[in-house]
């Protein structure tokens, strides 16, 4: 019984916390990487992923880099670093292929309001001809996703898609790959170039980002595996069942190479003086549609509030966005206050999603908070670190004891509301709902008093978290 009640008292402790800033960014042009090392290392610990890179950054550069564990399980294999290649998953819905479409916009090639018919004759008079671009983007196109078949046929996957039942576009978001998919092939159609051509040539080498691209080129062993021991093969089935070149997954990238791109959002269109994107194409692509009754808010690719905005942290404001990948990898970028933040992991729990995203949200909350110099009022991570082993040490000197004294019991109640995001089976419509959460923890009279004033203060630093799905 005394350990069961040891083990409530302590339970909050072993929750994850928010940080402390370090440093003031206005007197420093660096951040002590402590806390974010700290995160990786306890993640690695919990078996969460395998070891990982979290860059943090504003327009003028990398501001911090912190990376733990080696590329692969092979002996002798190198240490992860910020030029680590990885698979991004969905992050090639916003590094590849939205800003090809933007381009393409820039250019006036195509429009927003552009059904798939007049780009899928395919689909000309189907239900599905009516969908815009702009539907694709927001993924409000009421599409569900759809298998590729064996012989990774586009004409085939646009038959399936022509075939599936369909509700209408613009009744509500729900995030499919088939969006991107599809915007991948448009890229094709319109520009006459495959995707990952179409981005060599118009986004990845102005940008300078030599080592980002599809099917890399790179020795295997060299690029962080998604799965296995060997790297450069896409982990998404799809993706590798059109050869390993599609809208919605297949880049290769590393931290190095986002963290410039992400220094072009920031630059509106502009890097170190070149010019890659319009001022009015990164303003038309970071605008936020509201979905789902307000519930939602997309912008073209990008999210920026919905289930999905774990990386968005604390801290970053309304007006950022970022996206994640089933990989392990997210970016959140934040032009109000210019900075980013990126996490490549290689990931070894799929199944833990709330895990991982508090992972995601703590990195860019620690990450934020430092940036922003706030100091006092929230617990860093090592100092938690250290008061769990206090408090450990201490409630387990007190069960060693012989008992002499009685347990008083002490009834805490801890409401808490934390809002929730489900999706429907079936329909995958996103629906919001308060969860309502009462707790009574039994207090050991024995504990000295100043580990419950510690305690209490870890309590009150703590976030809440929904468990939330994920790309």
């Amino acid at each position: 019984m005394r350990v069961i009640l040891l083990v409530l008292l302590l339970f909050p402790l072993l929750l994850p916390v928010k940080a402390r800033a370090m440093v003031d960014p206005a007197t420093s042009t660096a951040l002590s990487t402590a806390n974010l090392d700290l995160l990786l290392e306890r993640a690695m610990s919990e078996n969460l992923i395998a070891g990982g890179v979290v860059v943090v950054g504003n327009h003028e550069g990398i501001i911090a880099t912190a990376a733990r564990g080696q590329i692969s399980p092979l002996p002798g294999a190198p240490a992860i670093t910020d030029r680590t290649l990885f698979d991004v998953a969905s992050l090639t819905k916003v590094i590849a292929t939205t800003p090809a479409v933007i381009k393409l916009l820039d250019e006036g090639r195509i429009s927003l309001t552009d059904t798939l018919s007049r780009w899928f004759p395919e689909l000309a008079g189907t239900d599905k001809g009516n969908i815009t671009i702009l539907h694709l983007m927001t993924h409000t196109s009421g599409l569900s996703d759809v298998m590729v078949g064996q012989g990774g046929s586009v004409e085939g996957l646009v038959r399936k898609v022509a075939a599936q039942r369909f509700r209408g576009a613009g009744t509500g978001f729900e995030y499919a790959d088939i969006n991107f998919i599809l915007l991948g092939e448009l890229v094709h159609r319109v520009s006459g170039e495959r995707l990952d051509q179409f981005c060599r040539e118009q986004i990845y080498e102005p940008l300078g980002t030599r080592d980002t691209s599809f099917l890399p080129s790179r020795e295997g062993n060299d690029i962080a595996p998604t799965s296995g021991t060997q790297g450069g093969v896409v982990q998404d089935e799809n993706a590798r069942r059109l050869g390993g070149v599609a809208g919605h997954a297949g880049l290769f990238s590393s931290a190095y190479d986002l963290a410039r791109y992400a220094r072009l959002l920031l630059g509106r269109g502009t890097l170190d003086g070149t010019r890659i994107l319009s001022e009015q194409a990164v303003a038309e692509m970071t605008t936020p549609y509201a979905c789902n009754n307000g519930r939602v808010k997309r912008a073209l690719g990008w999210d920026m509030a919905s289930a999905f905005s774990a990386p968005k942290g604390n801290y970053f404001s309304d007006a950022s966005f970022g996206h994640t990948g089933y990989s392990g990898s997210s970016i959140w970028i934040d032009p109000q206050q210019d900075m980013f933040v990126i996490m490549l992991t290689r990931r070894l729990d799929y199944r833990n999603v709330h895990n991982f995203n508090q992972l995601r949200r703590n990195v860019s909350t620690y990450a934020a908070a430092d940036l922003k110099g706030i100091a006092g009022e929230l617990t860093p991570v090592a100092e938690v670190e250290r008061v769990k082993a206090q408090v450990i040490a201490a409630s387990v000197a007190l069960i060693s004891q012989p008992r002499r004294h009685k347990f008083a019991s002490l009834k805490l109640r801890d409401d808490r509301r934390a809002a929730k995001c489900s999706v429907k089976p079936g329909r995958r419509t996103l629906q919001a709902r308060a969860a309502h959460r009462g707790t009574k923890v039994t207090k050991v009279a024995q504990l000295s008093t100043s580990i419950s004033v510690v305690s209490s203060k870890v309590l009150l630093a703590l976030g809440n978290c929904a468990s939330m799905p994920e790309h």
